[in-house]
């Protein structure tokens, strides 16, 4: 029995999994693909652990890539609904909605014999750890000449139904990074036995705040989770921060990147206290490529609501994609009065918004055909 989009949601938000561990998600996309008739019009690849690509070929022309991104976060939910998740993870940042809306696409496409070559990606790890670059390199997507790329990233932000992009950067270049201070722990009461790993940690974030800053320059840099300490009378032997740096290009975040390791350099030579840097996640920026962007929003603009919103600072996986192949990607407005932003626990898109994002989908796909 053939699955709905939403049912296909509900199901998501139920089960949701962190990146790299999509496995059951994984089996339900492609479980849920083969109960269509597409024996010789679909074929399903599994380059990864997790995700999948579905290649639909007609012809021996170039494809199209669509692309939604499949992990949830680790959130625990808050919303009261019948469909709420069944664990301590939660689709806080929309990707049950996207990777319905792809589903629904693709549904589309299979029922109206649609005659042009396009490829289906349920991308992992797009949270963290940087599922497309992962994916990209499994050496799967050597086998198609891939014309264009497109994606669609769901939020509150705007009104329902509202589309919102720019010419150039929309998104961020984002950089994770981890920095662990090793000291030596000893009794308040006596400070200079111990090396103190959380004034070294309060020295670099000082020495950050004085690096001069480019006010012309949308930059960036957020230490959001710093541990240190065990009980109020030890002095902290270990601190480590959590940050992130946001730049509107990759070589501007790696060339403060390697700044903050000039600046930790010395504080080990000041404080003793032995420091390890390194990066995570590297997302490039999104990148809207300008022929593309021309040709698409005449046509949607005629048909939706269109806001050019400029860049953001957030971060996203398809920067990846769009580095590879000339993008095009958007914000889908799901507003209906309600306002609570990414990565809120109770971040809940309704579900009409699925054939809102199929329906632009759709008009996307018309100017090739």
């Amino acid at each position: 029995m053939k699955i709905s989009p939403i049912e296909l949601r509900h199901k998501l938000h139920q089960n949701p999994e962190i990146a790299f561990h999509e496995f059951a998600t994984t089996k339900l996309l492609i479980e849920s693909i083969k109960r269509f008739d597409v024996s010789k019009k679909i074929k399903i690849h599994i380059p990864y652990k997790t995700g999948l690509l579905a290649e639909y070929k007609v012809n021996n022309d170039k494809y199209l890539l669509f692309r939604a991104d499949i992990d949830a976060l680790p959130i625990k939910e808050e919303n009261n609904i019948k469909f709420k998740s069944k664990n301590e993870f939660m689709h806080a940042c929309g990707h049950d909605v996207h990777t319905s809306v792809l589903f629904s696409f693709l549904q589309y496409v299979l029922s109206n014999k649609i005659q042009k070559n396009i490829l289906f990606l349920f991308q992992p790890a797009e949270e963290n750890g940087g599922g497309a670059m992962d994916f990209y390199n499994t050496k799967v997507f050597d086998k198609f000449k891939i014309l264009n790329a497109f994606a669609l990233h769901v939020t509150d932000e705007y009104s329902f139904g509202t589309i919102a992009s720019t010419n150039g950067v929309l998104f961020a270049s984002s950089l994770e990074i981890d920095v662990d201070f090793n000291g030596v722990s000893s009794h308040v009461a006596f400070p200079t036995e111990g090396k103190n790993a959380f004034n070294a940690l309060r020295l670099f974030l000082d020495s950050v705040d004085k690096i001069p800053k480019d006010i012309k320059q949308p930059f960036v840099f957020g230490a959001g989770k710093i541990i240190s300490g065990e009980v109020r009378n030890i002095v902290p032997g270990y601190a480590r921060l959590e940050g992130t740096i946001r730049g509107l290009s990759s070589k501007k975040s790696l060339d403060f990147y390697n700044k903050l390791e000039k600046i930790l350099f010395h504080i080990e030579k000041i404080t003793g206290v032995n420091i390890m840097c390194k990066k995570g996640a590297h997302y490039p920026e999104v990148i809207i490529d300008s022929k593309l962007y021309n040709k698409i929003i005449p046509a949607l603009e005629s048909k939706f609501k269109y806001i050019d919103c400029g860049y953001k600072m957030t971060g996203e996986d398809f920067g990846f994609f769009s580095h590879k192949f000339p993008s095009f990607m958007f914000w889908l407005g799901t507003s209906k009065g309600e306002k609570y932003g990414l990565h809120s626990s109770r971040f809940l898109p309704d579900d009409t918004t699925i054939e809102k994002g199929k329906s632009i989908f759709v008009e996307i796909l018309k100017q090739y055909l």
